[in-house]
C-alpha cells in the first residue's frame, strides 16, 4: 500500500522556508522599516485606548515584541511573520476540515503565492493581525454553523472582538454572517446564537467608543472622509471620468493582489461557485464578494487603497484548491506554474542579490522604486546623531513636516526620542493629538528640521537663527536614492502650523 503524503510536514517546510526568507530580507542593512510600520511602533511608545485612525492592537503587539527582542526591525516584523504563518495555518486547517488534507495544503500554498499575503506577512501593519483574526473568525463561524452547541459561536465572537481591535473593517463580519444565514434559510433556528456572536464581538468595539467619546469622534470623521464624505470633498463636483479612473485603478490593484498568474484559476473557480451554489462555497466566497463590491462602489466616490479589501480574500485559495484538485492534468500544471512563479518573483525581490540578476538595469530600477519608502532612514538618522555630537547640541527636539519622517527618525535615532511633526499642509493625523512643538516656544531649545521635500520650515515655524544646514544624500545598493535637507535652528520664537480642515 502506498503511503499517503504527510501534508502537515510539507506545509511547515514551505511555511518556515518563507519565514526564513523574510527574516533575511528584514536583516538586509539597506532596508529600513516601512513608514507605516515606524508610525505604529511609535504608537507603542504612546499607549492609548485607540488612535486617530486605527484601534490599539498594533501598538500593543509592537510593545510586546520590542520589549522582548529590543527595538529592532526584526522585533517589529516578528508580529507580521507570526500572523502570516498563523493565517496560512488556519487556511490549511479550514481546507482540511471542509475537504481533505491535500486541499488544505494546496490552499495554504496558493495563499502564500498571493501578493496580498506577502504584504501582511512581511510588513507589520494593522492588516497583519486583522487578516489572521478574520480568517480565524470565519473558520470558527463555519464550525459553529455546522456543529451543535455554542462553543464555536463563543470562540468566533472572541476572535472577532480581537479583530475589531486590529481594524474597524472587521465589522463586515456582521452583514456577512447575517446574509449567509438568511440565504441559508436557517435564521429562525440560529438567530439566538448569531446574536450571542454579535454581542461577544461587540466587546472589541469598546476601546473605539471610549477613545472617540474623549476625542470628539475623530476616528468616525476620519473614516467618513476616507469614504468620500468629508468636508474637503463636499464642494468638489463629481467627475465621471475621474470616478471611472478610480474604479479601474481599484480593480487592477485587486487583481494584482491575487496574482495575475493565478487569475485563470480564480476565474474558473468563481464560475464554478456560481454554478454549483453549494453552501460551503457560498460561505467562502461571500466575504470577498461583499467586501469587493462595497469597496468597488466606494471607488467611484474616493480613492481606495489597494490593501483595504485584501483581508477578505482568504477563502479564495481554499476554493481554488478544491476546484483544481479534481481537474485534468493541464489545470494541475497551470496551478503548479502559477504558484511557482508567484512565489519566486517576490523571493527574487526581497532576497539579497546572490546572482547577477539584480544587476540588470530594469530590475535594479524596479527594486529602487519598490523599496524607496523604506530605505535611507537609518543612515539619515545616524547623520543627525553625528551632527548633535559634533555641534555639541543640547536640549534638542527633532521635527519634520510628515509623520512618515518623524516616525522613522524616532525609531532610528539614538535613544529613540519622541519626535514632532510640523504640519505644512497635511491632513490630520495622530501627531496632531500629541503634545506638539508649541511647548518649545521661547524655551531656547535647538530644533533640528529634517525633510525630503522642503528646504526649511518656512512661515510655519519662526526661529531666532539658523545654526547649520546641509543636504544629505542617501543610497540604495550603491545607487543615489534621494536627498534630505537637515537644518539646525536656535530658539523657536513662534509656532503657526497649518490647521487642516479635513480628517
Amino acid at each position: 500500500m502506498q503511503k499517503s503524503p504527510n501534508y502537515t510536514l510539507y506545509f511547515w517546510l514551505v511555511a518556515i522556508g518563507l519565514v526564513i526568507a523574510k527574516i533575511i530580507f528584514t536583516l538586509r542593512p539597506e532596508m529600513d522599516l516601512f513608514t507605516e510600520e515606524a508610525q505604529y511602533w511609535l504608537w507603542s511608545r504612546n499607549l492609548a485606548w485607540h488612535y486617530y485612525s486605527k484601534p490599539p492592537l498594533v501598538s500593543y503587539l509592537n510593545l510586546i515584541s520590542t520589549s522582548i527582542f529590543g527595538v529592532t526591525e526584526l522585533a517589529v516584523r516578528f508580529n507580521a511573520l507570526i500572523f502570516g504563518l498563523g493565517t496560512s495555518w488556519v487556511v490549511y486547517r479550514f481546507g482540511t476540515y471542509l475537504y481533505s488534507e491535500k486541499v488544505g495544503f494546496w490552499a495554504s500554498i496558493i495563499l502564500q503565492a498571493m501578493p496580498f499575503w506577502w504584504l501582511i506577512s512581511t510588513f507589520h501593519t494593522t492588516d497583519s493581525s486583522l487578516t489572521f483574526f478574520w480568517t480565524l473568525t470565519i473558520f470558527w463561524l463555519y464550525k459553529a454553523n455546522m456543529e451543535k452547541g455554542t462553543k464555536w459561536w463563543i470562540l468566533a465572537g472572541l476572535a472577532a472582538a480581537v479583530g475589531l481591535m486590529a481594524k474597524a473593517v472587521m465589522l463586515l463580519a456582521f452583514p456577512f454572517l447575517f446574509l449567509f444565514i438568511l440565504q441559508e434559510g436557517t435564521i429562525g433556528k440560529k438567530w439566538k446564537k448569531m446574536l450571542l456572536f454579535y454581542l461577544i464581538m461587540s466587546i472589541g468595539f469598546v476601546p473605539v467608543l471610549v477613545w472617540n467619546f474623549q476625542h470628539d469622534f475623530n476616528t468616525f470623521k476620519h473614516l467618513a472622509n476616507l469614504a468620500g464624505a468629508g468636508e474637503a470633498t463636499e464642494s468638489v463636483p463629481f467627475s465621471i471620468s475621474e470616478a471611472l479612473a478610480q474604479f479601474f485603478e481599484f480593480l487592477g490593484g485587486q487583481l494584482a493582489m491575487i496574482s495575475i498568474f493565478l487569475l485563470p484559476l480564480a476565474f474558473m473557480t468563481i464560475k464554478n461557485v456560481f454554478k454549483s451554489r453549494s453552501q460551503d462555497k457560498i460561505f467562502l466566497i461571500l466575504p470577498a464578494f461583499l467586501t469587493f463590491v462595497g469597496f468597488a462602489f466606494l471607488s467611484f466616490l474616493t480613492e481606495i487603497l489597494v490593501n483595504w479589501p485584501i483581508f477578505s480574500y482568504v477563502g479564495l485559495p481554499i476554493l481554488i484548491s478544491a476546484w483544481v484538485v479534481n481537474q485534468s492534468e493541464k489545470w494541475l500544471k497551470i496551478r503548479n506554474w502559477a504558484v511557482g512563479i508567484s512565489i519566486c518573483l517576490p523571493l527574487i525581490l526581497i532576497l539579497p542579490d546572490f546572482t547577477f540578476f539584480k544587476s540588470i538595469p530594469p530590475i535594479k530600477k524596479g527594486e529602487k522604486q519598490l523599496f524607496r519608502r523604506m530605505s535611507g532612514y537609518d543612515p539619515l538618522s545616524k547623520r543627525v546623531d553625528f551632527l548633535q555630537d559634533s555641534l555639541n547640541l543640547k536640549d534638542v527636539f527633532i521635527f519634520s513636516e510628515t509623520y512618515h519622517m518623524a516616525s522613522e527618525l524616532s525609531f532610528y535615532l539614538k535613544d529613540h526620542p519622541q519626535t514632532y511633526m510640523l504640519n505644512m499642509g497635511a491632513r490630520r493625523n495622530q501627531f496632531d493629538l500629541w503634545p506638539g512643538m508649541d511647548q518649545f516656544v521661547g524655551k531656547n531649545k535647538t530644533g533640528i528640521f529634517v525633510s525630503w521635500n522642503y528646504d526649511s520650515p518656512g512661515e510655519f515655524a519662526h526661529f531666532d537663527s539658523l545654526l547649520y544646514e546641509e543636504e544629505f544624500e542617501v543610497f540604495l545598493v550603491g545607487e543615489p536614492l534621494r536627498t534630505a535637507k537637515i537644518q539646525v535652528w536656535r530658539n523657536l520664537e513662534a509656532f503657526d502650523p497649518y490647521v487642516p480642515l479635513n480628517y
